[in-house]
Order: structure tokens, then C-alpha cells, then sequence
């Protein structure tokens, strides 16, 4: 079950005008099942993405990269789960582009203006002619208010859909924006199997779009881990419609540029911790806040140390407030000249280590009462600095192992 993560709110999820969605089962995989999403943008829309960091990187991922690249101008989005398309070589770029030549004719749109994305198992051959079988039906059930569907037709071993939405006003026009992800496993973004795709009617020019990518990826989904793994499909795409009717954003410095960043911001991270609050086998929500860095770089390295920790992971799990194993992680962060008489340590409001040392006034039962909770934050002063940095993760159950000892059964 996931952590506090209720099924998304249909009512907060805005159709954006522009872009119509449909969803299909194509038997990618499994029966039965959702498999296959078209999303279709209207001419003059504005795309940004990043992508994995991964260097083994799938085949979709390589031919997003080069069409985005070409410059002209995204008008459709195609989405499979059950296959990745990943370690599949010269193989896996055709049959990539096979299924983008082919809703390109269903469109009467150029290849170079489709966006394939894949999540699911790698290195087994893209089903590409049941993809191609079921474009058909994909577009024949677009419509702009079908991002639920779309959440549900995008999930592997995701448990509940993932979608958010928020409005805003610019210039007082209404201006509205929803996202959708998916992933539980094999989640640690530098971009990580993540998915997400967040889409604004708001109107932006499309030379900020790929800034805008990067600061929503850096704000949100880089500052989530479940497992440590960087996946080799990670996407995430920002779509702008340019239909609100306000000015035309061209800094993202300026009030209106700021207003939209914040708002995308906001259903970013939501999506993001959504990710976290799901992943495979966890019970703990865990926030992870390292203050007190020389910058913001090292206070990241602290906390993911901390975060990527499977005896601190497991810790969590247990309710076991064995919290040595924070400060280890912290000393083996990587920061050379630490000075571990510096470090403070909390649990929530629990105070557990001052000046390096075991608080006096701390006491066991304190702490487990806190590792017991739900949702955790665990809070590190490294006393070196003004900077601060947070990530999110989940502690590693017994079901994690399960769900991926199981997972191409």
C-alpha cells in the first residue's frame, strides 16, 4: 500500500486546451491491461524534456533526443508500458521508429514530430506491431480531459495512478497545469523508471522550454530515490499549449515566469513524491533535510548518503532508531574535511546527537516513537555553512525484494 498517497482527485486534473489524450489496451505485455497512451498536441505548441543520465540509455530515449533536436515542433507524445525498449540495440531504434512512422500517417504529421517513450522490462524486443495495431484506437478515444486514464495506462508496478493539477492566475487570465507519472522501482533520478509528463495551456516561448524542463526535473524529481538506480528510460516532458490568452512568457525571471515555474513546480514535486510514497514494498515517507553545507551540492551528497543507505532503509522499516547508522552515512558522504564534532542530528523533534556526540537528554524511546511514524523527517546539521538541501525517500521492506525477484514472472 502506499504511504498517505490517496487515488488521484479527477476534479483537480484540468484538460488543457490543445492537447487531447487517448488511451488504449494494445497487449504490449499482459492482457487486459492499459498499455498504450497517444497524448496529441494541436500546431504551435512549446516542448521541453531531460531524460536519464543513464549512459546505457533506451531506444526511445535516443530518438526523442534526436527528433527534439530537429526543431520542428513536437505534435504527438506515444507512451507504452509492459516493454522498455532498453538494451536492444539497432533492433530497438527501428522498431522505435516504426511505431513513430506509423502514428505519424495516422496524423499526417512528420516522424520527426512524435515523441516515443517505453517503460517496462529491458532487453526484451519492442511488440511493435501490437503498438502499431493499436494507434487506431488510441486516437480514436483522445480527449482533453482523459489524464486519469492516461495515469492509470502509463504504470508498471506502480499501485495507484499518479496525476495533479493546479490553477493559477497570469495576468488575469486563468491559467491552468496537470502532470502525470509513474514509477516505484528503480528510482533515483539524475533524471530515474520514471515517467512524468506535465502540461500547461499557459503560453511560452519555445526557446525557455527546455530551461523550464530542467529547473521542474532539478526541483522535484532529482530529489527523490526509492533504490538508488538510475533506470535507463527516465523522461520527463513540459508541454505548453499557448492557449491561456495572456503575454507570451519569454523570461523565466519575469512575474509571469516565475507565477507558471511555481505552479508547474508544485505538481512536479507532488508527482515526485507521489513516486516515493509508492515505492515497491515501502511504509515509510521519509523527508531528509541536511542543513548547515558550505552549498547546497554537499548538503545533497549528505542527504543521499543518507537516503541510499539500505541499513538506514531498513532501519526505517524495522521502527529501529539504530541512528549510527545516519551518522555513518553522513562520515562516508564524501565530504573530506567534515568535522564530525559539528554534526547535529533530529527526528522530527526529537534532538539525537549534539556536537557529534549522543545527545544526553536523548532518550530510545523517543526515537522510536518517531521511527514508528508514518512520515519521518530526518534532519542533519553538518556546521559548516548556510546552505541546505532536501531529498525525499521510502525505507526497503521485505515486499521490495519480492516485487523485483518477481517481476518478469
Amino acid at each position: 500500500m502506499p504511504v498517505n498517497l490517496p487515488l488521484p482527485d479527477a476534479q483537480a486534473l484540468y484538460a488543457i486546451d490543445g492537447l487531447r489524450i487517448g488511451v488504449t489496451q494494445a497487449g504490449v505485455r499482459k492482457v487486459g491491461r492499459k498499455d498504450l497512451s497517444v497524448m496529441l498536441l494541436d500546431p504551435g505548441a512549446s516542448v521541453g524534456a531531460v531524460f536519464t543520465t543513464n549512459r546505457y540509455c533506451a531506444a526511445p530515449v535516443q530518438m526523442c533526443r534526436t527528433h527534439l533536436a530537429s526543431a520542428r515542433g513536437v505534435r504527438a507524445l506515444l507512451i507504452n508500458t509492459g516493454n522498455a525498449n532498453a538494451g536492444t540495440g539497432a533492433d530497438g531504434l527501428a522498431r522505435a521508429r516504426s511505431t513513430c512512422v506509423a502514428l505519424a500517417r495516422e496524423l499526417g504529421v512528420e516522424v520527426e514530430q512524435v515523441l516515443p517513450f517505453s517503460t517496462g522490462v529491458i532487453m526484451e524486443p519492442l511488440p511493435n506491431e501490437r503498438i502499431e495495431a493499436g494507434l487506431a484506437a488510441a486516437i480514436a478515444d483522445a480527449q482533453p480531459g482523459n489524464w486519469l486514464s492516461a495515469a492509470e495506462g502509463i504504470m508498471t508496478t506502480d499501485t495507484v495512478p499518479k496525476a495533479f493539477g493546479v490553477q493559477i492566475q497570469i495576468d488575469g487570465k486563468p491559467v491552468h497545469v496537470t502532470g502525470i507519472s509513474k514509477g516505484a522501482g528503480m528510482i533515483r533520478p539524475n533524471m530515474a523508471t520514471m515517467l512524468g509528463f506535465i502540461a500547461t495551456d499557459a503560453c511560452v516561448q519555445q526557446d525557455l522550454m527546455a530551461q523550464l524542463a530542467r529547473a521542474l526535473a532539478e526541483g522535484s524529481f532529482n530529489r527523490v530515490t526509492v533504490d538508488g538506480d538510475t533506470s535507463t528510460n527516465d523522461s520527463l516532458v513540459v508541454m505548453a499549449t499557448n492557449r491561456a490568452g495572456h503575454a507570451r512568457i519569454d523570461s523565466l525571471d519575469s512575474a509571469a515566469g516565475r507565477a507558471l515555474t511555481q505552479a508547474m513546480l508544485e505538481v512536479a514535486r507532488k508527482l515526485a513524491q507521489a513516486i516515493v510514497r509508492d515505492g515497491e514494498g515501502a511504509t515509510k515517507f521519509i523527508t531528509i533535510t541536511v542543513e548547515g553545507g558550505r552549498d547546497a551540492a554537499e548538503c545533497r551528497k549528505a542527504a543521499y548518503s543518507i537516503a541510499h543507505s539500505p541499513l538506514v532503509k531498513t532501519a526505517f522499516f524495522a521502527s529501529d532508531p539504530n541512528l549510527g547508522r545516519i551518522l555513518a552515512a553522513v562520515g562516508y558522504a564524501g565530504i573530506d574535511d567534515l568535522d564530525q564534532e559539528r554534526i547535529e542530528l533530529f527526528l522530527d523533534d526529537v534532538h539525537v546527537v549534539t556536537q557529534g556526540g549522543r545527545n544526553p537528554a536523548y532518550r530510545e524511546e523517543d526515537g522510536q516513537r518517531v521511527m514508528r511514524q508514518s512520515e519521518i523527517l530526518v534532519r542533519v546539521g553538518l556546521g559548516r555553512g548556510n546552505a541546505t538541501d532536501t531529498v525525499w525517500t521510502c525505507d526497503l521492506s521485505h515486499d521490495y525484494v519480492s516485487i523485483n525477484a518477481d517481476y518478469r514472472s
